[in-house]
């Protein structure tokens, strides 16, 4: 009884698993790419709620600013951050447009120009966030 594999059969055996990875490997970048883009957009919407709510809770004007570097609250005329966190940049995702702030009232409604559109894209994925006026928030595909 022989044990063991030849070095025939182990080079079949590579062979075949490369072949697998190469199908495989551009899926996977596909799928990797479309999480990176929806982390992106939720944490968007997330900064979002967060600085609605602190608006609210505190009862003064805060103000929420998206960039592709970094996600900020802070309140009105104030230099330091009440939150901040990574932007998309930081997971290589890229995000259209100038830097945004929305100011939220103390009633948690946006005042001036709130309206927005961000749309964020890594490779073949896009996703955009779109807020309202309102304080409404939903991702459209």
């Amino acid at each position: 009884m022989r044990r063991g594999a030849t070095l025939l059969e182990l080079a079949l055996t590579l062979v075949i698993m490369g072949l697998m990875l190469a199908i495989a490997l551009p899926r996977l970048r596909g799928f990797a790419d479309s999480l990176a883009v929806n982390r992106a957009a939720l944490d968007i919407i997330t900064a979002h709620r967060r600085a609605r709510i602190s608006a609210i809770l505190q009862s003064r004007v805060i103000e929420l600013t998206i960039d592709a570097n970094d996600l900020a609250i802070r309140p009105r005329g104030a230099t330091t951050d009440l939150w901040h966190a990574a932007g998309p940049a930081a997971s290589q995702v890229t995000l259209a447009g100038p830097q945004r702030t929305i100011t939220f009232s103390p009633v948690g409604v946006s005042l001036g120009l709130s309206n927005a559109s961000f749309q964020l894209s890594r490779g073949a994925a896009t996703r955009t966030v779109v807020v309202s006026r309102l304080g409404r928030v939903r991702l459209a595909p």
